[in-house]
Parts: structure tokens; C-alpha cells; sequence
């Protein structure tokens, strides 16, 4: 069984801002759910990882969404050929509203 490379995940210094208006008790959740989802097939589309239409919130290529009541999404961009993952914003859905370090944001 070949082993598949790993893509590095960088964080955007502006989503310590964002995290910074999520609970505490979340960030586990958020940190092992983007090494997991993200690390090895983040260009594979599935039920909760989806390429975004453009123009989008970040002018992210691909949104990844989980937790309870899949609240919470990573907006992201992929450099295939260093095989990157940029993390650009990470934000809470409520409703149907979008909370992005704590201002609306709307597609």
C-alpha cells in the first residue's frame, strides 16, 4: 500500500482573530477536524467539503463544513503543485447567517 505525500496547512494570521470569538471548547474539534479532512484529500469533493462558486466570502476556492448542526466552515485555497492548504477565514453558521470573527458576512 503506497503512502500518501501530506499537504501543509497554513493558517492566515488572521484566523487567530477569528477563532478568537469561537469558545474555547470548540478549538479540538476545529483543529483536528482540518488535519483530518484537509492533510491528505482536501480537492476531493464530498458532503461536506464542496468547491465554491465565485466571487466568495475570502475569495476562497473550496469551503469545508462540520460540528454540531455543521456549524462551523473553513474557507480555504489549495496550492497542488507545494501541495499547501491555506486556511483564509473560519467562521460560524447561524441560521442563515455567516459569523466570520464576529461580523456577518453574506456570498
Amino acid at each position: 500500500m503506497t503512502q500518501q505525500r501530506r499537504y501543509a496547512i497554513i493558517f492566515a494570521p488572521e484566523v487567530l482573530d477569528h477563532l478568537d470569538v469561537i469558545e474555547r471548547r470548540h478549538y479540538r474539534l476545529i483543529k483536528q477536524t482540518i488535519d483530518e479532512q484537509l492533510s491528505y484529500a482536501p480537492v476531493e469533493e464530498t458532503r461536506n467539503r464542496k468547491p465554491l462558486e465565485q466571487p466568495a466570502p475570502f475569495s476562497a476556492q473550496w469551503e469545508l463544513r462540520f460540528g454540531p448542526d455543521n456549524r462551523f466552515r473553513v474557507f480555504y485555497e489549495l496550492d497542488l503543485s507545494k501541495r499547501v492548504v491555506w486556511v483564509l477565514a473560519i467562521g460560524v453558521k447561524v441560521g442563515n447567517r455567516l459569523l466570520v470573527g464576529g461580523k456577518e458576512f453574506t456570498p
